[in-house]
C-alpha cells in the first residue's frame, strides 16, 4: 500500500553542511543592519531651487581647508580628511562610533551643472553646495508643426 522507496529519505547528517551554509548565508545579510556602509557617509540631502540644486553634507569636525569638492557635467564628488583624535597616556576609547581617514562620496546629480559658479558654506559641521544648472541643459519647450 505505502512504498516509501519513490520517496527520497535523507539522513541529518547528510543536511548538516547545507544547515552551515544557510547559518553563514543568513549571518553574512544581518551582520550590518543599522550600520552605515562606507558609502553613505557623509550623509546628503539634495533639493532642487528654482535652477539650482542645493546639497548638504554632515561633515563634523572635518576643517574647511581639508574638504575637496568637485563637479564635472552631472556628477558632484566630496571628499575629504578628518584626523584621529590624540589621547593623553592613560586615555583610550571606551566606545567609537566616529570614523577617521579619508572620505570620498560621488554623487550623480539630476543634471549638468555650471561648475565656474558652483558655492559652497561650510557652517557648524554642515557643508551647503549651491549648484546652478547649466542654461544649455535647460528644458526648452519645443513647439509642434502640424
Amino acid at each position: 500500500m505505502f512504498n516509501p522507496s519513490f520517496l527520497r529519505v535523507r539522513r541529518f547528517a547528510d543536511t548538516v553542511p547545507e544547515i552551515i551554509n544557510l547559518q553563514r548565508e543568513m549571518n553574512r545579510l544581518f551582520s550590518n543592519v543599522g550600520q552605515r556602509s562606507s558609502q553613505d557617509f557623509p550623509a546628503i540631502n539634495i533639493w532642487e531651487k528654482g535652477e539650482f540644486l542645493l546639497v548638504s553634507a554632515e561633515l563634523p569636525g572635518m576643517e574647511p581647508d581639508k574638504i575637496d569638492i568637485s563637479v564635472s557635467g552631472d556628477i558632484l564628488t566630496i571628499a575629504g580628511k578628518t584626523s584621529a583624535e590624540t589621547f593623553t597616556k592613560g586615555e583610550t576609547y571606551l566606545r567609537q562610533e566616529r570614523g577617521n581617514g579619508i572620505i570620498k562620496r560621488t554623487i550623480q546629480l539630476p543634471f549638468q551643472v555650471n561648475s565656474k559658479e558652483v558655492e559652497a558654506k561650510y557652517e557648524r559641521g554642515i557643508l551647503t553646495i549651491t549648484l546652478p544648472r547649466l542654461k544649455e541643459d535647460s528644458p526648452k519647450k519645443i513647439t509642434i508643426s502640424a
